[in-house]
């Protein structure tokens, strides 16, 4: 094993804000759509106001480090592996068997990892904050050129998207748990360093 620098300052912070935030979006927004009593109406109605544009400004400097640093190379599928990944996590990983795909630092994500972040970014992400754009803005829409939609249906939409989310969310922290010990992944994600497999140079 070695030692090796693998998750960026920025990239940890991203990681761990967006988590917070996707956190406190849903116990607000849930609390206004569903009425659980936890903020009041007003209150979780001002909160998921705030916690949404820094969730939309998280996203444009994350949108801007991706591109800048060359990150987004790590989203593009492997379609190759992608099969050999769903037999190792439904078989494999209960029979001990090694991992399909080593992490490096240029890789730093597994074939369905990818297709999952991927899928989180070019729709879910988007669709999330499109409706909560349009939501937002309802009374303004006649000024802004847009017609006048039903708002019920682009509640619903809104909806669906955030429990995509916190499928997903549920998904990721089960699934990290899964490394060379169940803590490994987390602790790496706050320390930057993980310990990867490394071949030693042969002749």
């Amino acid at each position: 094993m070695k030692r090796v620098k693998i998750y960026k300052r920025f990239e940890r912070f991203w990681h761990w804000m967006q988590a917070l935030l996707v956190i406190l979006l849903a116990l607000t927004g849930f609390d206004i759509h569903f009425d659980w009593g936890l903020f009041g109406f007003e209150k979780a109605v001002m909160l998921h106001k705030v916690f949404a544009w820094a969730f939309v400004i998280l996203i444009a400097f994350a949108i801007f480090w991706h591109f800048t640093t060359g990150e987004w190379k790590q989203y593009i599928p492997m379609p190759s592996k992608t099969f050999a990944m769903v037999r190792f996590y439904l078989v494999g990983i209960f029979r001990g068997q090694p991992h399909p795909v080593k992490k490096t630092e240029l890789s730093k994500l597994n074939p369905l990892q990818r297709l999952a972040y991927l899928g989180l970014k070019i729709l879910v992400i988007p669709v999330l904050v499109t409706t909560g754009l349009l939501y937002y803005f309802y009374n303004d829409w006649e000024a802004l050129g847009i017609e006048s939609w039903p708002l019920a249906p682009i509640a619903l939409i809104h909806t669906f998207a955030a429990f995509a989310m916190i499928a997903f969310m549920f998904a990721h922290i089960y699934l990290s748990t899964t490394g060379h010990t169940p803590l490994s992944n987390f602790k790496a994600m706050i320390t930057g360093w993980e310990d990867l497999e490394h071949e030693a140079p042969t002749g």
